[in-house]
């Protein structure tokens, strides 16, 4: 249907009349996204299935990228562009009356990440397909992300974010790949031939259901997965609790990113997202493995789990779980197994950040994950002592289970092979000051991996002409190999080049001030400089010493008749937690 603009249109006009029931002429902008975006998932679908038996059939090790976030922005330009059909459809459009921008503008930001965290996520995914590399990202599907944020007198007003309000033309709902996952209830201990059987009873189950988003790599016919769970109420409700309730809490689960942990109710949700994105995902994991090798005991020949930030930590006491109960291994075998498999990204020093569950909430909401996270730092404590004899303070600091909490990034660094920071700074300051002690127990498992970005999102994608000028300069090599990029430093003197490349930056901030006109009224100075800051907004993004430097500027133009500076407009985009 991609194959020339001719075959594209009338598949298009054809589509767009059978699933809309209504003539051409009468279709809407919305119309033509949901077919368009419905035509490229159909078009790579052969692509997709041929990716998973590829990978079946030559038995390579898959990537699971387990992260609470994953911000991917909207889809239809990317995979356009990836499939590199994006000039064709929007010539194929325009003939037909249609601009590809309108069309682009009716999809949703996938209400799935807020920062970093979520940025690096998808970039990873999108690498992983573009190197032909079976990687796959496991996630939760958020139904109203973090917020909708309106600016109402000044102040932040928090309205859910409504993303699914008109379906997801890239998702496929797998419900026959369901998970179960369990709260809450007690653990029964029995002895079996010698050794101790753990069963997990009385517990209020939820219902994990798989949607899954083709990730599509760049000039590549290598389709991955981003797996999303959603929380469903199993076929079984609680007999000690109201079945409204019970629903309630359970759609909650994937209800909201980040939902307010200010108070205990917050905590356990926050706790129950975290251990049920691990369930879910480690089950339809080790699931596969099994149909493909019969037993997990190569599971970390052919799967490596990477977790994103210390939110899908509980991924390691959850995949002791399945190795000790389910497949009735030692403990040793199956800490081996885990301790190859699993490796942890570090985003952070700040002390927030790094979690810690209280016990009081943790033991009782995960029984048997608690036994199993008790035991590896009574495990772990004891060869401590018996590196560090007598030395009760440096194993007080280490402990994972201490002062009634249970610290995650501990029992991250404890059980993983690899532990990553994102920048050269933030590593060494993790080995020399926050995760010191660790680095001294083990410093061949620190290493850096320098955060980077998709290129082909942020350049090619978000600024087309100033890649149709970088291409024109140093050639298209670069948009597969970004290292080529520094090839463009031998213009930096060239006046031509400097000239156009002044003429792109004017070309896209004349676009930037009429979107902000479009939005807020406020017209700008399209000649001044535009000095932005987008990030979370929190004390440590530091946005207040940024208005503190403006309101400096300020105040130096009024007192000081002798002052200039260049024209400045100042941009910050920011969402403040509620």
């Amino acid at each position: 249907m991609f194959a020339d603009k001719e075959t594209f249109q009338r598949a298009f006009v054809t589509r767009v009349e059978a699933l809309c029931g209504k003539p051409f002429a009468e279709s809407t902008a919305r119309d033509h996204y949901h077919v368009l975006g419905h035509m490229v998932r159909e078009h790579i679908s052969r692509h997709w299935i041929a990716t998973n038996e590829r990978c079946r059939a030559e038995r390579r090790k898959q990537v699971y990228y387990l992260s609470i976030e994953f911000l991917l922005g909207r889809l239809l330009g990317s995979n356009l562009l990836n499939l590199g059909v994006r000039p064709m459809v929007e010539e194929g459009l325009r003939e037909l009356g249609i601009r590809l921008e309108d069309i682009e503008e009716c999809e949703a930001d996938a209400g799935l990440g807020n920062g970093g965290l979520g940025r690096l996520a998808a970039c990873f995914l999108d690498s992983l397909a573009t190197l032909n590399l079976p990687g796959h990202g496991h996630g939760i599907r958020y139904k109203h992300g973090l917020f909708d944020q309106k600016i109402v007198d000044g102040y932040q007003v928090e309205l859910p974010e409504q993303w699914l309000r008109n379906g997801n033309v890239w998702e496929i709902r797998k419900e026959e790949l369901a998970v179960e996952v369990r709260f809450w209830g007690r653990v029964e201990v029995s002895e079996q031939n010698g050794r101790l059987v753990f069963r997990h009873v009385d517990s209020e189950n939820v219902m994990a259901v798989p949607y899954d988003m083709p990730v599509i790599g760049f000039g590549t016919n290598t389709v991955n997965t981003l797996r999303l769970w959603s929380a469903e109420p199993a076929k079984t409700f609680p007999l000690h609790k109201d079945v409204m309730q019970y629903k309630r809490e359970t759609e909650a689960i994937s209800e909201f990113l980040y939902p307010d942990d200010t108070h205990d109710e917050g905590k356990l949700l926050r706790l129950k997202q975290q251990y049920f994105l691990a369930a879910a995902s480690l089950g339809s994991i080790t699931r596969a493995h099994r149909r493909q090798h019969g037993s997990l005991r190569r599971l970390h020949e052919y799967v490596a789990i990477h977790i994103n930030d210390t939110h899908p930590v509980l991924a390691i006491p959850e995949l002791m779980r399945i190795l000790l109960d389910e497949e009735g291994m030692s403990w040793e075998e199956a800490w081996h197994i885990t301790t190859h498999t699993i490796a942890y990204t570090n985003h952070t020093t700040l002390a927030e950040a790094l979690e810690k569950w209280p016990i009081r909430l943790f033991q009782p909401l995960l029984p048997r994950i608690y036994m199993i996270v008790e035991e590896i730092n009574e495990r772990f404590c004891r060869e401590l002592w018996e590196r560090y004899p007598g030395d009760w303070g440096r194993i007080e600091q280490m402990a994972i289970v201490a002062h009634g909490m249970v610290k995650m990034a501990h029992l991250a660094v404890v059980a993983s092979h690899s532990v990553n920071g994102v920048a050269k700074l933030h590593t060494e300051i993790l080995k020399q000051r926050e995760m010191r002690l660790f680095y001294e127990w083990a410093p061949h498992k620190f290493n850096n991996k320098t955060n980077g970005v998709t290129h082909r999102r942020w350049l090619l994608k978000a600024n087309p002409e100033l890649s149709a000028l970088i291409t024109e300069t140093i050639g298209p090599r670069w948009i597969r190999e970004p290292e080529a990029l520094i090839e463009l430093k031998s213009y930096a003197s060239d006046p031509a080049f400097q000239q156009a490349l002044a003429a792109v930056k004017q070309q896209r901030k004349l676009k930037l001030a009429k979107r902000i006109s479009e939005k807020t009224g406020i017209v700008v100075d399209e000649s001044s400089i535009f000095d932005v800051q987008v990030k979370r907004l929190h004390a440590y993004k530091r946005q207040l010493l940024n208005v503190l430097h403006i309101m400096h500027l300020y105040n130096r133009l009024k007192e000081d008749s002798h002052f200039s500076i260049y024209p400045r407009t100042f941009i910050f985009g920011a969402k403040a937690s509620p």
